[in-house]
């Protein structure tokens, strides 16, 4: 199993390893940041806008393809890396988190340890969970074995086992619970990854547990004990930052760290530096797309106007005679064409452009962030490299 997929650690400083990871799509240097194709792409950027801006990997939603337009159509098409014109490596999630966030509150709220939103989760059984479709407000259930064929059909390079995503507001004891059966689910999982297993594809397993500190270290220990090739770490991370590296570092501990190991849903600058520090290779979030829709551009902590914030907000009236780029030295399209004024006037007049400009900034500022992160391991100075971009 696995043949055609390899990680290698070819350089640490501390607990920080720098990596290859290898799919039948090329190659993926580790750390590396995921970006988020929810439906099939990455809002408002093409394949060749991402490959323009050094993007190694992207990430489908498992929960949306199975709802519209379904992974048979899209096997049918060819897959989805033909479908959405991606030759590069692919990951889908499970389909859990969705199904819980949409039930429970956005990412958001979940990291703060709030609830909002309308539930669209029906129930959960032994066999999976039972939800009203976003798309047409039918009831479906998604099981392990679905969420493993849906994958399946997508034909994507990296696949997740199916779990459930704990509620922040649950109790240790349903908690506890929750975590069985994500295990009995991802033992099911495997068990159907196995049956028609070709060597295309390989399986994340995700610790679960809250953050309760015995069940993350058993979660680990359960999840380094099956033939998974890497592990993700997911769910409740607590309802502050210092309490999510907690959560974090609680989970690293019991892991197989021969694997390569994936932070769910977390992107932001100060949490990959500690999530690199803690021994994190992969990192996804939805975080610098979705700001560039509200004309949030990130930069590095020498052009922001409010330390406390990563990014700075191009809607603000300040910028409206502002002719620098958005960041002097970074290489993007973005910075060499055009001036925070342009981009300020774009985003008054609700020019799509804007959205677009300042999504391709972003994303190459992950991946530039990305590059001089793997470099500081490289030459034991992250340290330095963390001073100047957090």
């Amino acid at each position: 199993m696995y043949e055609n997929f390899r990680f290698s650690v070819i350089s640490t400083d501390k607990r920080s390893r720098r990596g290859i990871l290898r799919t039948p799509h090329g190659n993926v240097e580790t750390p590396a940041f995921i970006f988020c194709g929810t439906k099939a792409c990455v809002k408002g950027i093409s394949p060749q806008q991402l490959i323009d801006a050094k993007s190694q990997i992207i990430l489908s939603n498992t929960y949306h393809l199975f709802s519209f337009p379904g992974s048979e159509h899209i096997k049918a098409r060819g897959g989805l890396h033909k479908f959405m014109g991606w030759n590069g490596p692919l990951l889908t999630d499970s389909g859990g988190f969705q199904i819980f966030s949409l039930g429970h509150g956005s990412v958001a709220a979940e990291i703060k340890g709030h609830r909002s939103g309308t539930s669209t989760l029906a129930k959960i059984t032994e066999d999976g969970a039972v939800f009203r479709s976003y798309w047409d407000g039918t009831t479906q259930i998604l099981t392990p074995e679905k969420s493993i064929q849906t994958q399946r059909n997508l034909g994507v390079d990296l696949v997740v086992a199916f779990d459930e995503c704990t509620p922040f507001h649950s109790d240790k004891r349903y908690t506890e619970k929750s975590m069985e059966r994500s295990h009995r689910w991802e033992k099911r999982s495997l068990d159907e990854f196995v049956r028609e297993d070709n060597g295309t594809q390989a399986m994340y397993g995700i610790v679960q547990g809250g953050i309760h500190e015995d069940l993350r270290q058993r979660s680990a220990e359960y999840i380094s004990s099956q033939p998974f090739f890497a592990t993700a770490i997911g769910g409740t991370l607590g309802s502050t930052k210092e309490q999510m590296y907690e959560v974090v570092e609680m989970a690293m501990n019991g892991l197989n760290i021969s694997r390569p190991i994936h932070l769910l849903g977390i992107g932001g600058i100060s949490d990959i530096f500690k999530g690199v520090s803690l021994g994190i290779d992969t990192f996804d979030c939805v975080h610098p797309t979705r700001i560039a829709r509200h004309g949030g551009a990130l930069v590095k902590a020498a052009y922001r106007d409010h330390q406390i914030r990563e990014h700075i907000n191009l809607k603000r009236s300040q910028y409206e005679h502002d002719d620098w780029p958005i960041e002097p030295d970074c290489d993007c399209s973005t910075c060499k064409m055009f001036s925070r004024a342009y981009l300020h006037y774009l985003l008054k007049a609700n020019e799509l452009l804007a959205l677009s400009a300042i999504a391709m900034h972003n994303i190459r500022f992950m991946n530039r962030l990305m590059e001089e992160i793997r470099e500081g391991i490289v030459n034991k100075k992250l340290e330095e490299v963390k001073s100047k971009w957090s």
